[in-house]
């Protein structure tokens, strides 16, 4: 099943600005690019990003490409919907609303969206699979994207990302109350390839959303996910991998914001950088909210940096703002390869090039492990070792 989503060089407003309350990333939400200024790089959250690199996915006016990405659905299992709707859907705009430049303008650009529903109550067996081929690298696309899991459901979502693109999209999560994601989200893109992606996420009561991040293609990728509670007893693990080569920007943002009591949520991302100018940026934002009492968080992120001249940018952020809650904390680290342990394996018979792959390999296997389909696992934990073998 294939489904093309035009888009629009003419901004499509909806609804109106709002200022939400106490935290960084959302002193501004809107649908209209006009309502953010241009980006600088000078803003605390785009201080790491290298703004020329963005490809004119924060210009409200580029024009879009000629051929937009295409978004397949290999298979659709029974109790999965899929069709694309046009923006005067009353769901899209209901969970996400900008809060930068570039979410605003891929809203407004884009004409219509994939929607995938989960009927209540379903368990599907097979992954439901979501193909995203680029549509080139002459223009801006823009995209929008609506997973809806109904009530007490359970089911797997892959998404892919390959081929050549300059693409800016918005992804809304709605996870039922009692409900069961698990989320896969790959980022293999040609070298040449820009991307930047807004998801977020809503979970209703008792739900449970597992939320991967797998980044290895592109020029410059920038992904921000973004988790709110609609209900009690909301649980999320977001685990991450990412791998740049040389040149290569690759940026994760998450913002976790508990403002329900009984939620949990865990964060825990892993990177590994080789080669000259490679540069990664991890920025994590959880706030607990004074009415979130009952809340276990947990935020972690470990850079593995291979060679010199590579650059990991690492930073936690914990706002706390009740004392009533079952745990709370974070933690970071970069450091470069651990020579003693390539010592070890060399000393027990195993040549260097073996040992290297054997300490990325279990560096990384905490996230690869949590992936549910098996051959994409496999496929996976081949191209991190390809990675590593291509920059040896």
């Amino acid at each position: 099943m294939s489904i093309e989503l035009a888009t629009s060089a003419k901004p499509h407003t909806h609804g109106a600005g709002e200022v939400p309350p106490k935290t960084k990333s959302q002193l501004l939400r809107s649908f209209e690019p006009a309502d953010f200024p241009a980006l600088t790089g000078r803003e605390e959250d785009w201080r790491f990003t290298p703004i020329k690199r963005l490809a004119g996915l924060d210009s409200e006016g580029t024009a879009p490409a000629v051929k937009a990405a295409q978004y397949a659905i290999r298979s659709l299992p029974e109790g999965v919907s899929a069709e694309a709707v046009g923006k005067d859907d009353e769901r899209l705009g209901s969970i996400l609303t900008p809060f930068d430049r570039p979410s605003a303008v891929a809203w407004a650009n884009s004409e219509k969206a994939l929607l995938v529903a989960v009927a209540p109550e379903a368990a599907v067996a097979e992954p439901v699979w979501i193909d995203v081929t680029g549509g080139g690298l002459d223009g801006a696309t823009w995209a929008h994207t609506y997973l809806e899991v109904g009530h007490h459901a359970d089911v797997t979502v892959i998404v892919r990302h390959t081929g050549q693109a300059r693409l800016g999209d918005n992804v809304e999560i709605s996870v039922g109350d009692g409900a069961h994601l698990r989320l896969v989200v790959v980022a293999e893109w040609d070298r040449e390839s820009t991307h930047v992606e807004h998801q977020k996420a809503r979970l209703g009561k008792d739900a449970k959303l597992d939320h991967i991040a797998v980044t290895l293609g592109g020029d410059l990728v920038r992904q921000y996910l973004s988790i709110d509670y609609a209900g009690r007893g909301g649980s999320v693990d977001a685990l991450g991998l990412y791998f740049a080569d040389a040149g290569q920007h690759l940026e994760q943002r998450q913002l976790v914001d508990h403002s329900v009591p009984d939620c949990r949520s865990n964060v825990n991302y892993r990177g590994a950088l080789q080669g000259a100018t490679a540069h990664t940026v991890w920025v994590g934002d959880v706030l607990i909210q004074d009415k979130a009492t009952g809340t276990d968080t947990y935020e972690i992120n470990r850079n593995l940096v291979l060679s010199d001249g590579a650059r990991a940018d690492s930073v936690p952020n914990l706002e706390i703002e009740t004392g009533e809650i079952v745990g709370a904390g974070h933690a970071s680290t970069t450091g470069r390869f651990d020579e003693e342990h390539l010592f070890y394996l060399q000393s027990r018979g195993i040549p260097e090039p073996e040992a290297r792959r054997l300490v990325v390999k279990g560096f990384f296997n905490e996230i690869l492990q949590k992936v549910p389909d098996e051959a994409l696992r496999e496929e996976l934990t081949e191209l991190v070792v390809a990675r590593l073998d291509a920059g040896a």
